[in-house]
């Protein structure tokens, strides 16, 4: 048996053809090919943050934006933004992540609204301050903490994949977009945060897993910030953010528009050949 007729033994049989598999057609021009005009994109917690910058990225680049969040009224209007500042169609929809049942019927109406999903960034997290699970004085409930970070920062990523995943599957393109962290790659201090680090180390293999699984007919990679100033960590003593400061190579942490040549580059055409990579932007932090 072959190294090729191997690896085709682990490939579903509805994508089984003589190989080589057909190359893409692609513009001549790098500018065309990071274009995302005639695009659908849809971001989770897209109403601000990492989320917000990204689906900026996508509008400015083309796109049509379709963005899911539970702040609604703060979703709103960033989709009227997006429209108003790119000449783009923008909308909003209210959605608990966790819900597999909401995820599903809120993908199915995207589609129905803007005719089709091309990409799907399935971004929306949170985080589990001072997340010491012995810390009994702060976490008496840590099991229902733990619990919800599970199912927003790892589940969540799940169900969208699977609601999505059967338009990339039926037209036979797509690119699925995880937001993972360089908190799946390295422990953090001296915040303790075991959970998070446990739910993007599995959105990491997810987005492997999920790219030799969709290898026929979608492309699935992560991205990997490191600390961003995105908002999510102002609840922290500065003493604790100037320790991270302290642990990075380029000594600050980055800002949420110099994340979106990642996300806009795994979008487009630019990246046909890139699946269940994880790219990591995190100043140099893990590096050392």
């Amino acid at each position: 048996m072959t190294n090729d007729s191997v690896f085709r033994s682990y490939i579903s049989d509805d994508f089984k053809q003589a190989l080589p598999w057909p190359a893409p057609k692609l513009a001549k021009s790098i500018w065309d090919n990071f274009s995302l005009k005639g695009k659908v994109a849809v971001v989770t917690g897209g109403a601000r943050g990492i989320g917000f910058a990204v689906a900026e990225c996508y509008a400015q680049a083309g796109a049509e934006v379709a963005i899911i969040d539970y702040q609604i009224e703060l979703a709103t209007e960033s989709a009227k933004r997006l429209s108003a500042e790119n000449g783009v169609k923008s909308a909003a929809y209210f959605v608990d992540v966790s819900s597999n049942e909401a995820v599903e019927e809120c993908v199915n109406l995207i589609e129905k609204d803007f005719g089709t999903i091309d990409v799907f960034v399935a971004n929306a997290g949170i985080i589990w301050v001072d997340g010491a699970i012995l810390n009994e004085e702060k976490n008496a409930d840590g099991p229902d903490k733990w619990r919800r970070l599970m199912d927003v920062d790892l589940n969540a990523v799940y169900y969208c994949a699977k609601a999505v995943g059967r338009i990339f599957k039926e037209k036979q393109r797509g690119s699925f977009i995880i937001t993972a962290s360089m908190s799946g790659h390295i422990v953090n201090v001296p915040n303790y945060q075991t959970a998070y680090n446990v739910a993007k180390a599995g959105c990491i293999h997810m987005g492997k897993s999920l790219a030799v699984e969709w290898a026929g007919f979608a492309r699935v990679n992560t991205v990997s910030p490191g600390y961003i100033d995105s908002g999510l960590s102002d609840v922290l003593p500065t003493e604790v953010r100037a320790k991270w400061w302290s642990l990075i190579p380029m000594g600050r942490e980055g800002l949420p528009q110099e994340l979106v040549g990642a996300y806009l580059y795994l979008a487009s055409d630019a990246s046909t050949y890139t699946t269940g990579s994880d790219i990591r932007v995190d100043g140099g932090y893990c590096s050392v």
